[in-house]
């Protein structure tokens, strides 16, 4: 083999004889997604393994290396086998499971109510899904609607059961998390249309003490009678329940810091640098991307707009006893939205402290959120 010969198989095997431009876009969205992680501190434990594995892969040539398949005598690309986790339907439980363990459901057992702002912020799902079935189809309309519950595990969990491709799938998971990272930008201004400054200052009264026998029954009764009605949403709800089971049973200390902690940072690595990779430019930057991402916000925008009626509703029945701005938190981003309804409450007065309140129904929309994923799955089987 003479010089030449070299020096052209050391360029067919560099990452330029391979590129696409799409790559190059693909590139530049990685680093805004890690600047938007790391700078502006938006969702980093999600954005920067996204925003890395994205970078990863659109490195031209990176692709056929990390995602290579096994086949005969031939090992595969090291994302090929973390991705089973997503491809499998794993990795969506597990966080469950940890968010189950680092969550207080006191406040709505204290408030069953709240339910029903839980449930109205899921509104915005299901008018996105008879939007986008005459676009997509079926089960890529069901994965698109479910953005709307601003969960990114259960985004991932109904698009990867409808069987949807990686770019869809990574469109979809992209859209459900950044959305979520923005909800203090997206979300106020929503709030101040629908509300007026009069229900923006509403003080609503200190919820009642809740006691450990009822945090402990809570969960076993929920994961029953959901489970009954819609065995569909068991994977989420089930795991959510007994991480929230584990933390109040006073028992199982260990097995409960294991799910918050060092389990759930684990399973966010490998879940946010396996959506990431499945970004890959060539696949990624289409049409449909774009459209996805479009009717991913219409339906969270419309999932908010859907609480904060139902807390008006409420405010008018209970003669302004409770303050709509919790409607907002019937989204499932725990606990950014119950946070950006006090702060909302707390411009009109200092002294409104909705937090707790708040709570309620987001832990309502945590669970309505994979009642919704057991809704479609049932539908669209």
């Amino acid at each position: 083999m003479n010089f030449i010969d070299i020096l052209k198989n050391l360029w067919v095997n560099t990452g330029f004889a391979h590129s696409e431009w799409q790559n190059y876009v693909m590139l530049v969205i990685a680093c805004v997604l890690l600047f938007v992680g790391i700078g502006l501190k938006k969702e980093p434990l999600l954005l920067v393994p996204i925003g890395f594995g994205m970078l990863l892969i659109n490195i031209p040539g990176a692709h056929e290396i990390l995602l290579k398949e096994p086949t005969d005598g031939a090992i595969g690309g090291f994302m090929w086998y973390v991705s089973r986790g997503v491809k499998w339907v794993i990795f969506p439980p597990i966080i469950f499971l940890g968010i189950g363990a680092m969550t207080d459901f006191g406040p709505l057992i204290a408030n069953p109510k709240s339910f029903l702002l839980g449930a109205a912020a899921q509104l915005g799902i299901f008018i996105t899904l008879f939007c986008a079935i005459p676009i997509f189809g079926e089960k890529v309309a069901a994965a698109t609607a479910i953005i709307g519950g601003a969960d990114g595990p259960t985004s991932i969990y109904v698009a990867s059961k409808m069987g949807v491709s990686n770019a869809t799938l990574s469109a979809i998971t992209v859209a459900a998390y950044s959305y979520m990272a923005l909800i203090p930008i997206i979300q106020p201004p929503l709030m101040k249309l629908i509300t007026t400054k009069k229900e923006r200052a509403i003080k609503m009264k200190q919820l009642r003490p809740v006691s450990k026998r009822e945090k402990i029954i809570f969960p076993i009764v929920i994961t029953v009678v959901c489970g009954l009605i819609l065995p569909d949403s068991l994977p989420l709800l089930g795991m959510l329940m007994l991480g929230n089971l584990l933390k109040e049973c006073l028992v199982t200390d260990r097995l409960s810091q294991t799910a918050s902690n060092g389990l759930m940072n684990a399973i966010t690595i490998f879940l946010g640098i396996t959506v990431g990779t499945m970004a890959y430019g060539v696949e990624f930057l289409d049409t449909d991307t774009l459209i996805i991402v479009a009717l991913g916000l219409c339906a969270f925008v419309m999932g908010t707009i859907g609480g904060l009626l139902m807390g008006k509703l409420m405010c008018l029945l209970t003669h302004g006893k409770i303050n709509p701005l919790i409607g907002s938190a019937g989204v499932s981003a725990v606990p950014m939205a119950a946070r950006v309804s006090q702060t909302v409450a707390q411009k009109e007065d200092p002294n409104n402290y909705l937090l707790m309140h708040a709570m309620g129904p987001n832990v309502a929309g945590v669970i309505g959120s994979a009642v919704a994923a057991g809704v479609l799955l049932a539908m669209f089987p």
